[in-house]
């Protein structure tokens, strides 16, 4: 089958302007794991196949056709991919396997040829008896990679490993005072100068005589390789949902977070925190109760219960160049129900479904300083049954003048995709993308991987069949 090309061109105020659409053709997916897309890398676009035994490379040109496929070889027993880390040059793979009985993590660096340059044994963790959930943890700049695990709930086990000279960096094990990883756990991160930042959270409940509290526990070359604790107080606010990120130029670990106050299964408003890891005094936290404007927009005037706002999550943190951020909230909710179908007489339990429901995203951009520049809504809803919501949400392309936030109109074979331009001083715009219908197209965009300042690839799914989906959107808006 021929690639396809559709040219979208501007024929009413509904449509951004012209959008290049290339489609591959289908790739079977039966005897795969799981696939990885890589990205662009000099010129072309590469896939990465997980069929569990083996693992192959593909790779397509400009206009989406496969110009060559290789197959790459990990160490025979049991391999795992945890990571795949493509850099602007080359990319790298980082998995487990289990040699003589010791369980080993190693990395791979291959060129956009997929041919290997370089590789290294990370960690060797001996004759465990389990195989640990390895986390991957990436720096800003892709040159750090922290790894992590944990035991007895309170033991951290974490690395960081330079991928410019493969080689690792430092390796500690932290154990904080009276934690509970499934009850404490936050966040983790990693620097571009591989300073870790291990983000805990203590007594986030209303009945308690504690202080609520977040504790960040700092390493790193910049502590001298030293542990460095502090706490900050929330006072009488509980959080409901919170994101941190390190601010590598303005050198600022930051957070966006929605608050409650009497119960947290509603977010009452949000706030703001600036802080310096080495100087924790030198702080900025702020909150914001919600505008009832905005949560008038958002909610129906039924289930609106003051200016609260039930069912959402944060997703992203935008960083700003002057130190405040964007902060990206969804509407979402999923609801279990179990079905009356019976398999017999016997069984009555029947079988379980899930409706999946994603909603209206709202956007809060915050100063520096911690007040509110600016607030707005962007309106969709999405619904799907027993997919894992592979196909809600959206995906946001960062570009040199906008931002834009891509989504499917609905969750359905033939379907509209949309798009909202958003600009820095609040300003937004709803354009239609373009049409799946008649295309056997099912985009995930939550996995798509932008290439360019104005181009992305998304990967469809359909009737078990894998298609890479280029766009490339109108550089002026």
């Amino acid at each position: 089958m021929k690639n396809l090309t559709i040219l979208l061109f501007l024929l009413s105020s509904l449509w951004a302007g012209a959008q290049t659409v290339t489609v591959s053709e289908a790739m079977p997916l039966r005897n795969d794991a799981a696939y990885h897309l890589i990205g662009d890398l000099k010129g072309n676009i590469l896939l990465l196949r997980d069929r569990v035994t083996e693992f192959e490379v593909q790779s397509f040109d400009e206009n989406m056709r496969k110009v060559w496929e290789k197959e790459i070889f990990l160490d025979r027993k049991k391999p795992s991919i945890i990571g795949v880390l493509p850099t602007r040059d080359d990319f790298g793979i980082v998995y487990t396997f289990r040699n003589r009985g010791d369980l080993v993590l190693k990395a791979h660096r291959y060129d956009p040829a997929a041919n290997l340059i370089d590789s290294a044994t990370v960690k060797n963790y001996g004759e465990l008896f389990y195989t640990p959930r390895i986390e991957v943890i990436r720096s800003e700049d892709k040159t750090k990679l922290l790894t992590f695990y944990y035991e007895r709930q309170n033991e951290f086990n974490v690395l960081v490993f330079d991928l410019n000279t493969m080689e690792k960096m430092w390796e500690k094990k932290f154990v904080p005072e009276d934690v509970q990883y499934n009850r404490d756990f936050q966040q983790m991160l990693v620097d571009n100068a591989g300073n870790m930042y291990l983000i805990l959270e203590r007594n986030n409940r209303r009945f308690t005589d504690k202080p609520h509290q977040f504790k960040i526990i700092a390493y790193g070359p910049s502590t001298d390789l030293l542990t460095r604790q502090f706490d900050i107080s929330m006072g009488d606010y509980l959080t409901y949902d919170v994101l941190f990120s390190y601010d590598n130029l303005n050198k600022k670990l930051v957070a966006g977070g929605l608050f409650s106050l009497e119960t947290r299964g509603r977010a009452e408003g949000i706030f703001y925190l600036n802080t310096d890891p080495l100087y924790p005094a030198d702080k900025t936290l702020t909150f914001h109760p919600f505008e009832e404007e905005m949560v008038n927009t958002l909610l129906d005037k039924t289930k609106k219960k003051g200016n609260a706002i039930p069912e959402v999550s944060i997703r992203e943190i935008v960083l700003r160049r002057d130190g405040g951020i964007l902060l990206f909230n969804e509407l979402n909710k999923k609801f279990e129900r179990r079905t009356n179908t019976s398999v017999s007489v016997y069984d009555r339990g029947g079988l379980n479904s899930v409706d999946y429901y994603y909603d209206d995203v709202f956007v809060i951009a915050v100063h520096p300083d911690g007040a509110i520049h600016w607030e707005k809504v962007m309106h969709k809803k999405q619904f799907s049954q027993d997919d894992d919501a592979a196909f809600s949400s959206y995906f946001l392309v960062k570009t040199p003048t906008a931002l834009r936030l891509i989504f499917n109109d609905e969750i359905q074979y033939d379907n509209t995709v949309s798009e909202y331009v958003l600009k820095a001083n609040g300003s937004l715009d709803r354009n239609a993308v373009l049409s799946t219908a008649d295309k056997q197209l099912r985009l995930r965009f939550r996995d798509a991987v932008q290439i360019g300042p104005n181009a992305i690839v998304v990967p469809s799914e359909r009737r078990s069949r894998l298609k890479l989906v280029k766009i490339v959107f109108d550089k002026n808006i």
